[in-house]
């Protein structure tokens, strides 16, 4: 199940140990979440950047990231976001096919860059995020490890 609320950081944490023990495989993530929003709005637009598709954990295998920020329900742009970000969903595809999800977060986006020979995502989040109290934007960096992110740095 989705939530439009504000997912906290710690959907990164505890989030991956659900979701590969719980979750059943979704044929698509774009059909899912698209199939979603269908149901939930009167009228809705889809962005080129709602989905990307790229190897998120390093396997060579297609994995997906939906941002909810670039989709427009029932004329309001960007379900789910607020003064710290937008939620975006970040899937893995299994080799036998299907995705799952591993994590939820909100953010102002990401760069996802290759560090130390690995792809990782460096997320721009709100400063309280790096235990901060001022209005200087919180780079997180996070690195997709089996089914689990596991964030290297804050700063």
């Amino acid at each position: 199940m989705m939530f439009f609320a504000a997912v906290h950081l710690i959907a990164l944490v505890l989030l991956p140990s659900l979701a590969s023990a719980q979750q059943q495989l979704l044929s698509d993530p774009e059909i899912y979440e698209k199939d979603f929003f269908r149901k939930q709005c009167q009228s809705v637009q889809f962005g080129e950047k709602f989905i990307t598709r790229l190897d998120i954990n390093n396997d060579g295998i297609i994995d997906a990231i939906a941002n909810h920020g670039d989709l427009s329900c029932n004329g309001k742009q960007g379900v789910g976001c607020n003064d710290e970000g937008c939620p975006y969903n970040f899937y893995l595809q299994v080799k036998e096919g299907g995705y799952f999800m591993i994590a939820t977060a909100q953010i102002f986006g990401y760069d996802f860059v290759k560090r130390f020979g690995n792809m990782v995502f460096v997320f721009k989040m709100a400063p309280h995020y790096c235990d901060r109290t001022d209005d200087k934007e919180c780079q997180m960096t996070v690195r997709v490890r089996g089914a689990r992110m596991v964030t290297i740095s804050k700063q």
